[in-house]
């Protein structure tokens, strides 16, 4: 009987050892094993970084909407020492710790002078603001470094801020070797649910690149599901997610020329020139105009069979219009071509099409 239960403890031990090796093994989350601790809601905003337009509706949303009815926690694209170093920040009387972050996001787009102002009016307005990172340890070798080297300083080498600061450090050193974006998507996700749950019910907003707050599509490759997408399969519909970054082409336009087009003249709206030598070797740049008052003239011309996405133009793209693009070539040659939105949408976004004018 005795070495029954000796047997059977050993077996005990075994199968925990062999579950928690499973558990830390591979890129791909498991979360579905975790345990759910928080009923509060979760609140997220798709952006495209260091835009003013998006960065503004963000602080009006967290200073109106939230901040002022008794939210406080505010989960950020940033690693957790950049997180912690921020709610350092939050009480000191000075910049210098910011001022030391914006100096390491030199080459990113958080370098940004409006993202330094954007912290900066959460300071002054809503001074109980708890940041949370949930990012991987973007920027180890210079904050993340400065973060444990402040936590030695104050005799917490032991904490479990240190703990958590080193993990962050070390997904960091992972994601950059091996360029491993399904690793960080998952990270992501972990260590959004660690700073969920330890808030023990409390809702949240959270601001993260589009990509991670989609509920429709996959991301990047789509060979992991985002990292919303993962937070709504295990915390179900406290989940809300908005995408703010059509902010980015609310624009107005440079100037307003007139156009001849089948011997109508139209008003023009012009929007710029686009740089596209990156993904083509013939092409420089396209500039876009819109026609106004012109949809009637063109709803019936017939189709050219080239699709344009939304997201391909510096501007807010709506059903009903016409839009002329000016693509133009390296040797200095100018190709017009002429695009209509009929309201039709492929893979959640709004189509323009090309038509004939002859």
């Amino acid at each position: 009987m005795k070495n029954r239960t000796i047997f059977a403890f050993v077996m005990w031990i075994i199968m925990i050892l062999v579950l928690s090796a499973c558990s830390n093994s591979g890129t791909q989350s498991d979360i579905s094993t975790l345990p759910t601790q928080s009923s509060g809601q979760i609140y997220l905003y798709g952006e495209i970084h260091g835009n003013e337009n998006i960065l503004d509706k963000k602080f009006e949303l967290w200073y109106e909407k939230y901040h002022n009815q008794g939210m406080r926690h505010l989960f950020i694209e940033s690693a957790y020492f950049t997180a912690e170093f921020l709610n350092i920040w939050m009480k000191a009387d000075n910049n210098e710790i910011l001022d030391a972050i914006y100096r390491d996001w030199s080459g990113t787009l958080a370098q940004n002078p409006k993202v330094r102002e954007f912290y900066k009016k959460i300071k002054k307005h809503c001074p109980e603001t708890i940041f949370h990172g949930t990012d991987i340890g973007h920027q180890y070798h210079t904050t993340g470094q400065r973060f444990l080297e402040y936590l030695r300083n104050n005799n917490l080498e032991t904490s479990h801020q240190y703990l958590l600061a080193q993990e962050a450090i070390d997904q960091g050193k992972h994601f950059y070797r091996n360029h491993d974006r399904v690793y960080r998507e998952n990270k992501m996700v972990e260590n959004f649910i660690r700073e969920f749950d330890k808030l023990s019910g409390e809702s949240i907003m959270g601001s993260y690149g589009a990509a991670h707050t989609g509920l429709e599509a996959m991301n990047y490759t789509n060979s992991v599901p985002s990292m919303a997408n993962q937070l709504k399969e295990y915390y179900g519909d406290i989940i809300h997610s908005k995408d703010l970054s059509y902010l980015a082409m609310v624009i107005e336009p440079y100037r307003v020329d007139i156009i001849e087009v089948l011997g109508k003249e139209y008003e023009a709206m012009y929007f710029g020139k686009v740089d596209i030598s990156a993904f083509s070797k013939d092409y420089a740049y396209r500039e876009f105009w819109r026609l106004e008052n012109a949809y009637d003239d063109f709803m019936d011309r017939p189709k050219t069979g080239y699709v344009l996405p939304y997201d391909n133009y510096p501007m807010l793209v709506e059903t009903g219009q016409i839009f002329v693009i000016d693509y133009t070539k390296t040797d200095g040659s100018v190709m017009r071509m002429y695009y209509r939105s009929d309201g039709y949408v492929w893979n959640n976004k709004t189509l323009t099409e090309g038509f004939i004018v002859e």
